[in-house]
């Protein structure tokens, strides 16, 4: 009975379903698909499928017309022509690998150079190159190799510290390079591809937009006394390695040599710096054409106007830069100039910034005339300057002057020196009438600090020479070879008749 019972309520149950399945069908069912504007919503999602015109991926950059943005014409003209820079060094005057008990015990140690690795670009068909000087600073034997892994030695021809720029040759002809583009007329907006070598990952190409223009970041203060910084600033991702690579347009055009990146992680955190272009085209020239970069002052100090100036001098406007003082006998006074103008263009270039004032006055060479537009007293007032050097001159410096304002030949000590507890330096061989020679210093001094600068090289003391003027008094430290003490002379930087 209990079964029945059971099979009887099963049979009850499976009848109900099954007339539930049938009413649901031919009502509800047929109810739901008349309602109105469901048929047309399948209908539209079905096309939306069946239509692939219809599909667009958003993260694809696109131009105003609508067209999906190509960069590959851009990367075929620039990746050729970047290469990637090897820099061999010693570390013989490193403090850090010396140890002078174990070499009088054991002998002098045997050190292997340090290579380090960086980008440059291709300038001309007859092997210049552009660099960053941070990638060859200090550098013995620079090799670069091309994107059809062709190596070359290069010939470091010179360096500017102050735009951490460097010009690289190496002997052939025919070779890929990059056409100059015009940095000043890039557009915070616009789209650019950073080419180069991060983490030695050979011929990389990253797009990304201008993301700011004219900025200053700082790091050039250590390495120059004049820097100029004035950098691009993109989101293309950018990494060790990139530095001295190329940053090009969508025409394939160079408007900027890669050179830094702000990262608590020393890797790409979104934000990357280029030089832009028509700096770099100048220092090329003047590498160049004189053996030295020719740096234009104009004799003055000044600050951004904010909007403490602006009240505090009554300026009807937050704009431009606020000249503090000017130097005598410079260009600035010469021409006109005074204290309390407001400087707000530069050959009728607006300038806003002293990134940006640093940036137009560093295109031009001593003995050039330029425009200054100033407002004074609130009124535009316009000044036609000629553009001096750093030793206050309207002369071309070359790169031999420099050092003959010391009145000595110097060079770099050699091995010999470390018995002697030597460890780096440049040595006096030839003494004349001179800086030097009036301050009490003697042949065989081995300067090894020049205001505080650490002197290795004697382009170490050229860089130093170019960012003083004359008249000006610098401190010389050195040691006399087999002296127990160092010196410290003061010596005026003076004109030799």
């Amino acid at each position: 009975m209990k079964t029945r019972a059971f099979l009887g309520n099963i049979a009850i149950a499976l009848l109900s379903a099954f007339i539930a399945v049938i009413v649901y069908s031919n009502y509800f069912q047929k109810e739901i698909l008349n309602t109105p504007g469901v048929e047309e919503q399948k209908q539209k999602a079905l096309d939306l499928f069946e239509d692939s015109n219809q599909v667009n991926y958003t993260q694809l950059p696109t131009t105003s017309s609508g067209d999906v943005m190509d960069f590959t014409e851009a990367a075929d003209k620039s990746i050729h022509a970047v290469v990637h820079v090897t820099s061999k060094y010693n570390l013989e005057n490193n403090d850090y690998y010396s140890n002078p008990i174990y070499e009088w015990l054991f002998g002098e140690v045997q050190r292997q150079p340090s290579v380090s690795f960086g980008s440059g670009v291709i300038i001309s068909e007859d092997g210049y190159i552009v660099t960053n000087y941070h990638v060859v600073e200090n550098s013995d034997e620079i090799q670069v190799v091309l994107n059809d892994k062709r190596t070359f030695t290069a010939k470091l021809l010179g360096t500017d510290p102050g735009t951490d720029l460097a010009l690289l040759k190496v002997e052939s002809s025919g070779l890929p390079y990059v056409a100059f583009g015009n940095s000043d007329m890039l557009k915070v907006g616009e789209w650019v591809l950073a080419v180069g070598n991060p983490f030695n990952l050979t011929s990389t190409v990253t797009a990304g937009i201008v993301s700011a223009k004219a900025r200053n970041i700082n790091i050039l203060r250590d390495q120059s006394k004049y820097p100029i910084e004035s950098y691009i600033q993109t989101d293309a991702a950018v990494n060790r390695g990139n530095s001295g690579g190329a940053l090009v347009n969508l025409r394939g055009e160079l408007v900027g040599i890669n050179s830094a990146i702000i990262s608590p992680s020393g890797s790409y955190s979104g934000y990357s710096f280029a030089i832009p272009i028509n700096i770099a085209k100048k220092v090329v020239a003047d590498i160049i054409k004189y053996g030295e970069v020719q740096r234009a002052v104009l004799g003055v100090s000044i600050f951004d106007v904010n909007g403490d100036i602006a009240e505090k001098y009554k300026l009807d406007k937050i704009e431009g830069i606020f000249i503090e003082d000017v130097t005598d006998d410079g260009a600035a006074k010469d021409a006109g100039l005074k204290s309390e103008d407001v400087i707000v263009e530069i050959n009728n270039i607006k300038v806003n910034s002293t990134a940006e004032l640093t940036e137009q006055i560093g295109k031009y060479r001593p003995g050039e005339t330029i425009y200054v537009t100033v407002k004074r007293d609130n009124k535009r007032k316009q000044f036609e300057v000629l553009l001096r050097n750093m030793h206050g001159t309207t002369n071309i410096v070359k790169a031999a002057e420099s050092l003959s304002l010391l009145g000595a030949t110097f060079e770099k000590v050699g091995n010999k020196y470390r018995r002697a507890g030597i460890e780096s330096g440049v040595e006096i061989i030839e003494l004349k009438e001179g800086a030097l020679r009036n301050a009490g210093i003697k042949k065989g001094f081995v300067i090894t600090r020049i205001q505080s600068d650490r002197i290795d090289e004697v382009d170490d003391i050229k860089k130093v020479l170019n960012n003083v003027g004359v008249g000006a008094e610098i401190e010389v430290e050195g040691i006399y070879p087999g002296g127990r003490y160092m010196y410290v002379y003061k010596v005026k930087v003076e004109k030799v008749e």
